[in-house]
């Protein structure tokens, strides 16, 4: 009897730890923390509210976009991709995204809005369920790649439904990539390498492409459920 006493006390202090654990996770998301403040880090999404990002040539955000426990979720095609309404230069970015079975999605750099899509002029960082998107026979379409330039090593993809993390540098051209701290990319814009790598890519006739010195940040819709957090900046 003593026993099973004992045994049942353990099960409720375990179980009362994973919920704290879990609690204090939810706490810490979509929030700053005094070293990233003092940095100069800014959030572009708090979990609450999305009012930092509107669709790409509009002025507003579209019903697909919702904020949904605690991360800003395409929940459906049709939503439109979407930038911030702040363009940036020199940058450091980083957010966790999570994408649904076999979808597609992406996140976007200097975007600009003369073209007829977001992608029309603005590099792609790839999100992509490596596994069961048909995408995934092309290495440089696979996750955390340099969408159609350089791909990024399998190993630093997680599986769908699962987060993953990235951080984007960009400084005086210099564009770094890490996913789920994997290097996946790191190229100097307008280089000759830059510049080799775009003409061998789907962009070699795309007037201006990756060209601009500043732009919006984009994320994508690709007609997959996709879900972001953490989303946070800092001008460099």
């Amino acid at each position: 009897m003593h026993q099973v006493t004992h045994n049942f006390k353990a099960v409720l202090i375990t179980t009362a730890c994973l919920l704290f654990s879990s609690s204090a996770m939810a706490e810490t998301n979509n929030q700053l923390t005094d070293a990233e403040k003092q940095a100069g880090w800014q959030l572009l999404f708090d979990g609450k509210q999305a009012s930092q990002w509107r669709n790409y040539q509009q002025k507003t955000l579209s019903e697909q976009w919702q904020v949904i426990d605690d991360t800003l979720t395409l929940t459906g095609k049709g939503g439109g991709d979407i930038i911030t309404q702040t363009p940036y230069e020199n940058f450091e970015l980083k957010l966790d995204w999570r994408i649904s079975e076999a979808g597609n999605s992406g996140i976007f750099i200097r975007v600009d809005e003369k073209g007829k899509y977001v992608y029309s002029r603005a590099p792609e960082i790839q999100i992509l369920d490596n596994l069961k998107h048909s995408d995934r026979k092309d290495p440089t379409h696979r996750s955390g790649s340099l969408y159609d330039m350089i791909a990024s090593p399998d190993s630093s993809h997680k599986l769908a439904g699962e987060w993953n993390s990235v951080r984007i540098r960009v400084n005086e051209g210099h564009l770094e990539v890490w996913q789920n701290q994997v290097k996946t990319t790191d190229i100097v814009m307008g280089s000759d390498r830059w510049n080799g790598l775009v003409a061998n890519s789907k962009f070699a006739t795309w007037q201006g492409f990756g060209e601009q010195a500043n732009g919006y940040i984009g994320l994508q819709d690709h007609g997959d459920v996709v879900s972001f957090r953490n989303i946070k900046i800092k001008e460099l």
